[in-house]
């Protein structure tokens, strides 16, 4: 239950009913100031890595609404053009600060844990220094084990807090066999999460999937997951039919269908099923676009070459202010998710695909919640990792129905519009904010969880 709406059920009947609606609004407004918000997370821009550009979008929306915020960040070192930006700056009521960052073998797993664990050790020491100009403290999972920082804050200062779980950990590295499901280290991480998610006063989810799994390891926190998705910002990422689109013209992409895959070509992505499907298509007008990195990238791209394929186009991350282009030069977005991590992670992709207005071809596990999203906005088509032939057909009939295309591609954002826009997403997760804050007695309220 929202703050303003516990208080008027509790003390509306009992203001005389000449009060002015206006002075309600007004109180709304200064309960909402009152949440004072501390953001901790690794990557913020000007890195690329998608959840960094979410958290800002995130902050600014949480900013208009009134919330004081403090985000503790790094300097770039995921994804990035420039290696360094301001060590603090601060926008209207958000407050960003910047630590050192170390890029020890950044494109591998253990360089990743070690830069991640150095980051919370500096995240730790901010957080000592500066909990006493915060109310409530908002987590990320990147790096995966950063919530143990609220924790202890926590314990120690008694200040709530709120975590994201972006990617579910130490599952993730199960399914990707980094770690045997036996190891020590599961069972000690797996106890360090019990214990977080325990004393959080609110855990988002991205997805239903992830909050089934989430409650199957913690049963007791089912009250306080709340499943709120990603998003992508409507107004920033337009439709532009390519022939009046210069990213369109600059890589010669007007004049031939293109499936455009955008963002991270990491572990938890089938890029198999693409390929195939690429293979099926190479003698026809059709050009597969891959922008972005990850670890699957480059042998991605030694796979093509071995192959001779000629109807891909390799390139890299794009600045913010290009993805308006970037992402709508093509006639169709392709989104998948490797089997193994089903549940695990979701697809950020997906969003700013919706807002771009051009259909979508998802490649997911059977039981994935994006087939029912797909269905729902009726914005394209979902295939079972493995069914590039079905990705394949899929692609020829758009290619010689536009009209196909453009229906679905318009349902796609009329269906973002409505249910996954920063406006939208940001009052959600507004509410969990106001829930933290709140004394124990109110909290012990039955709630209402976003689906």
């Amino acid at each position: 239950m929202r703050l303003n709406q516990w208080i008027n059920q509790k003390f509306l009947p009992s203001i005389s009913t000449s009060t002015p609606l206006t002075a309600y609004k007004e109180n709304d407004i200064k309960t909402r100031q009152s949440v004072k918000l501390s953001v901790i997370t690794q990557f913020f821009p000007p890195d690329y890595a998608a959840t960094g550009q979410l958290i800002e979008e995130l902050v600014k929306q949480l900013g208009q609404q009134g919330v004081d915020i403090e985000v503790f960040t790094s300097q770039p070192g995921y994804a990035f053009k420039s290696s360094s930006a301001p060590a603090v700056e601060r926008v209207d009521r958000i407050r960003v600060q910047r630590s050192r960052t170390a890029q020890l073998w950044p494109g591998r797993i253990r360089g990743k844990a070690v830069n991640g664990i150095l980051y919370t050790l500096r995240a730790a020491l901010y957080m000592f220094k500066a909990w006493r100009r915060s109310n409530v403290v908002l987590l990320t999972t990147a790096p995966p084990f950063l919530p143990v920082i609220g924790y202890l804050a926590y314990l120690l200062f008694r200040l709530p807090y709120v975590c994201i779980l972006y990617d579910l950990y130490p599952d993730i590295a199960i399914a990707l066999g980094v770690i045997p499901k036996d190891n020590w280290l599961v069972r000690l991480w797996r106890a360090i999460n019990r214990q977080v998610w325990l004393n959080a006063k609110g855990i988002v989810v991205l997805s239903p999937a992830m909050k089934e799994r989430v409650v199957a390891h913690c049963p007791q926190i089912a009250d306080k997951v709340s499943v709120i998705h990603s998003w992508a910002n409507p107004d920033l990422i337009r439709p532009i039919p390519k022939q009046e689109n210069w990213f369109a013209l600059k890589h010669n992409l007007v004049n031939t269908f293109t499936v455009l895959y955008s963002g991270n070509m990491g572990r938890c992505h089938d890029l198999d099923t693409m390929l195939e499907a690429a293979k099926e298509l190479q003698d026809q007008p059709i050009q597969f676009v891959c922008i972005g990195g990850g670890a699957k990238r480059d042998d991605l791209i030694k796979e093509v070459e071995q192959l001779g394929l000629r109807n891909f186009t390799f390139l890299p991350y794009q600045d913010k202010h290009v993805l308006p282009y970037s992402l709508t030069a093509c006639d169709l977005s392709l989104v998948s998710v490797d089997a193994s991590t089903e549940s695990l992670v979701v697809p950020s992709k997906l969003y700013s695909a919706l807002a771009s207005g051009r259909p979508l071809a998802v490649i997911c596990s059977p039981s994935s919640y994006l087939r029912q999203l797909i269905s729902e906005a009726d914005c394209g088509s979902t295939f079972d990792n493995g069914d590039s032939h079905g990705l394949a057909q899929f692609i020829r009939l758009l290619s010689r129905d536009p009209q196909l295309g453009e229906r679905m591609g318009t349902a796609g954002r009329q269906y973002l519009r409505s249910h996954f826009t920063p406006k939208v997403i940001s009052q959600q997760y507004l509410n969990v904010l106001e829930q933290a804050i709140l004394p124990d007695e109110v909290i012990t309220m039955p709630k209402s969880h976003v689906k």
